[in-house]
């Protein structure tokens, strides 16, 4: 194998492992601190939409980059059964040269999110610091240290691509908080948390055995569905909530329009069977797809909202 070839195969692996399919997530998360922001009369230049949009996409890739890095070395990545939506990209793997160009790719979009992040701390001020140091330590204690800890592993997703990317990029933007940011990153607080525990349904029993304890383990598979039940539904009643305290306008009830793939993805969830074989992860795959589906689209809807009201 020629080196062009080799490092052709190495950049290969290190997007594949970036996960590109759920990338998509992040700037739908902190575009609601961009809509948050013009629905509160502010205008962000360009630029550091540009830049807050590209931070939570190097960080996500982050994340996924050194999960990738961890599940290989650890052994993990060959007792899974990989899904769509869990088990990782397998990349790793196929191409087992290139573990060490994935932890440096992990390690060059945490010096790219901490590069902009200094120049927002000095443009938006001092609070930047608390929020990019909470950030770091999620990024890196997600795989190796929360994932042993069932109820931080379950609210770790959700606080970082909720809270920290919606209160974090409207800070960056605006140099300011917001009520209206606050409420309106509940709703990625709690769908993300209840994507990332759906997502961990098919692989309770090798995360088990590589030593990993979080919910879906400690809860088993029906009663951790039930849970990401809760967590969706708890998401929808925001909404009506928010606008009845004055928080969020009458527009951001257009995520509404996802309810019906809400209760859906509900009654499937709630009917799980208890004894659902765990080697076999085919009858979740479905409700699998459904929850990024409905993540997706009613972040979709609730950025619309807020931009018409704007």
């Amino acid at each position: 194998m020629t080196a062009t070839t080799t490092a052709f195969s190495e950049l290969h692996a290190c997007w594949r492992s970036t996960r590109p399919g759920f990338l998509v997530l992040s700037p739908l998360c902190a575009g609601l601190a961009v809509t948050s922001a013009w629905y509160d009369g502010h205008a962000p230049g360009g630029l550091a939409i540009l830049l807050v949009l590209l931070a939570v996409l190097l960080a996500h890739a982050a994340v996924n980059l050194f999960n990738e890095h961890h599940d290989f070395v650890s052994g993990l990545d060959a007792t899974t059964v990989r899904t769509p939506f869990s088990g990782g990209s397998g990349s790793l793997p196929r191409h087992p040269g290139a573990v060490e160009a994935v932890r440096c790719a992990g390690f060059a979009c945490l010096a790219g999110v901490v590069t902009i992040g200094t120049w927002f701390l000095w443009r938006a001020g001092p609070l930047m610091l608390l929020y990019g140091v909470l950030g770091l330590a999620l990024v890196v204690a997600y795989t190796g240290w929360l994932t042993r800890r069932p109820w931080l592993c379950l609210a770790a997703p959700g606080i970082g691509f909720g809270t920290l990317m919606v209160m974090g990029g409207y800070q960056a933007l605006t140099g300011g908080i917001s009520l209206t940011a606050l409420v309106a990153s509940l709703v990625p607080t709690l769908m993300v948390s209840a994507l990332l525990l759906a997502n961990q349904l098919p692989d309770i029993e090798p995360d088990r055995r590589a030593g990993r304890y979080h919910l879906a383990i400690v809860l088993g598979m029906a009663r951790a569905a039930r849970l990401v039940v809760v967590l969706v539904l708890s998401a929808f009643a925001v909404i009506p909530l928010a606008w009845l305290g004055g928080w969020l306008p009458a527009s951001a009830g257009l995520m509404w329009l996802a309810a019906p793939m809400a209760l859906w993805l509900a009654v499937g969830l709630w009917r799980l069977p208890a004894d659902m074989a765990p080697d076999d992860p085919s009858p979740l795959l479905p409700w699998l797809g459904l929850n990024v589906a409905l993540l997706l689209s009613s972040l979709a809807l609730l950025n619309l909202g807020l931009c018409l009201a704007a």
